[in-house]
């Protein structure tokens, strides 16, 4: 795993990359989020779709309702960059364009755009 942190003015933003899935439970969340915080010094995180289990998005399974409880009482905010096109679930379509409206997790098809989202999301 590769971080490197992308700074406007005094907002950091910690940028992953890795060939690993890297949030498969709640605990992985976890520890991706310490060491981040620890290591770079920043509470901003951005994430490919791919460094995430598929899991996540099968809302039935809640991980990632236990995951992003986790992020929010840590005041983390978190991007998943990839493309959602390929899921049916109306729910899950729902969930990401909630989260999207507010200002701790955003699901977005571009690094571009969620590096703005997170460095104007305070």
């Amino acid at each position: 795993m590769k971080v490197r942190v992308d700074w406007r003015g005094s907002s950091g933003v910690a940028i992953i990359d890795s060939d690993e899935v890297l949030i498969e439970d709640v605990q992985g969340a976890l520890d991706l989020l310490a060491t981040v915080q620890y290591n770079e010094g920043v509470n901003k995180l951005l994430l490919r779709k791919e460094n995430v289990s598929e899991a996540f998005f099968d809302l039935s399974t809640r991980l990632a309702g236990e995951v992003l409880q986790k992020y929010v009482n840590y005041q983390v905010k978190l991007a998943i960059v990839g493309n959602y096109d390929g899921y049916s679930s109306k729910s899950l379509k729902d969930f990401i364009y909630e989260s999207n409206k507010g200002s701790q997790v955003f699901f977005l098809p571009s690094e571009e755009a969620a590096l703005e989202a997170l460095h104007t999301a305070g």
